[in-house]
């Protein structure tokens, strides 16, 4: 093993793989350092609900062997409504999808150790220049990038993160068979990922059902820990308490079981992106944070800037006399806001608005897009203030003045 690359990164998740990926392909040398044992990869870290669209498959190269089931719809419930869109997307096997990405990066030259917990960055002149792991272990390169996710152990030494725990979202997720997906009254969730708005089931979140093939489904639950959540929680549930009430409760699941082995828990910050970079060092992917705060859609967002980043170094790495330092690292940050998550600040004000709605306007929240013309919708989702406008009615004005005197008196989390 060499002990000097041009780029080391913590973390080989989607963000991380994706990154070495990119630059490997450019030539550089790249070596990850992931926790897990290699034998055991992703076992630990397989924490995503795996739903993505066709434009991540098409724009990063990933086979449709990782794909559990294509979708033809996502399908949107409140507690006595729903609405349903025809948007293909594709339900990962996400541990198939990891090493999917670990493979794919060694044939392009990345090298991998695993059991290699990154501890500290290594920092000469108050720049860091490479990585402690597994507390005595070190690598140096020319740029670290820190992926992975909320731990982010070299972007807090750093002072490049600033996560917030009023920010946190947790979830758990069961892989569930004997799944009634087509049971009258509700939507018909075969081919379909479907998100349901209810604070009864999860309070302050949301829940899923997506569709993985004859009666079987992914089916979770997450809620962010902050007060949107606490006006509206039950007095010492946890998250496996809600789930288990769903799945009680919601005559879909009244022969289903869990599938042996397959439960997965995962967590996520969702708040403004602060510091992303300094001399040469990037953080990325969930460290930042990248998910996005709407529908929770990761892959995609932490892809792209895995992506950037890896654009930004090679910006610098291939150029002899151009240093990464801070200013010539800073693509990366124009990047992450034009590409990655272009509409950050607007979504996450439709987060804000849609979690202090009550169950009553999320029933009606379903008919008002029912009647929308696709170009509205489109505009809504990309938080264009004229179509959210029109998705609101005069019932919402105590909702928004509610919304307004928080955000005037800085009792919103974000």
């Amino acid at each position: 093993m060499n002990e000097r690359y041009d780029v080391v990164v913590a973390g080989a998740g989607p963000a991380g793989a994706q990154c070495a990926r990119d630059l490997a392909r450019r030539g550089h040398d790249v070596v990850v350092l992931e926790t897990e044992s290699e034998d055991e990869f992703p076992r630990q870290s397989n924490k995503s609900t795996a739903g993505t669209f066709h434009s991540m498959m098409a724009a990063f190269g990933i086979p449709d062997d990782v794909v559990m089931q294509y979708t033809d719809t996502v399908v949107l419930e409140s507690p006595t409504n729903h609405y349903v869109k025809d948007h293909s997307g594709a339900v990962l096997e996400f541990a198939d999808f990891k090493r999917y990405l670990v493979e794919d990066g060694r044939e392009k030259g990345v090298e991998y150790r695993f059991d290699a917990r990154a501890t500290a960055p290594i920092t000469e002149g108050g720049e860091p220049v490479g990585v402690t792991y597994n507390g005595d272990e070190e690598v140096y390169a020319d740029i670290v990038i820190d992926a992975t996710g909320p731990a982010a152990p070299l972007a807090k030494k750093l002072g490049v993160t600033d996560l917030e725990r009023e920010n946190h979202a947790i979830g758990i997720e069961y892989e569930l068979e004997g799944i009634e997906v087509d049971r009258p009254g509700f939507a018909d969730l075969n081919d379909a990922m479907m998100l349901r708005l209810d604070h009864n089931i999860a309070p302050g979140g949301y829940s899923w059902i997506f569709h993985t093939g004859e009666d079987t489904a992914k089916v979770g639950l997450c809620y962010i820990q902050n007060e949107y959540h606490d006006q509206r929680a039950k007095e010492s549930y946890t998250v496996d308490d809600y789930l288990s009430h769903w799945l009680d409760t919601d005559p879909r699941f009244r022969n289903a079981e869990r599938l042996e082995g397959k439960q997965h828990r995962g967590s996520a910050h969702i708040q403004p992106p602060g510091q992303m970079h300094t001399d040469r060092f990037m953080a990325i992917g969930d460290t930042v944070p990248t998910v996005d705060p709407v529908w929770g859609e990761g892959i995609h967002t932490c892809m792209k800037s895995g992506r950037a980043a890896a654009a930004a170094a090679d910006s610098c790495l291939k150029h002899a006399n151009v240093e990464p330092t801070a200013e010539n690292l800073s693509m990366y940050d124009s990047l992450w806001h034009k590409q990655v998550a272009p509409n950050a600040t607007k979504r996450l004000l439709m987060t804000q608005l849609l979690y202090l709605a009550d169950n009553e306007r999320y029933d009606e929240f379903m008919r008002d897009l029912g009647r929308m013309d696709e170009e509205t919708l489109a505009k809504a989702n990309d938080g264009n203030p004229l179509g959210i406008a029109k998705l609101l009615g005069a019932e919402d004005v105590p909702m928004l003045a509610q919304f307004a005197k928080r955000q005037l008196a800085g009792k919103l989390p974000w």
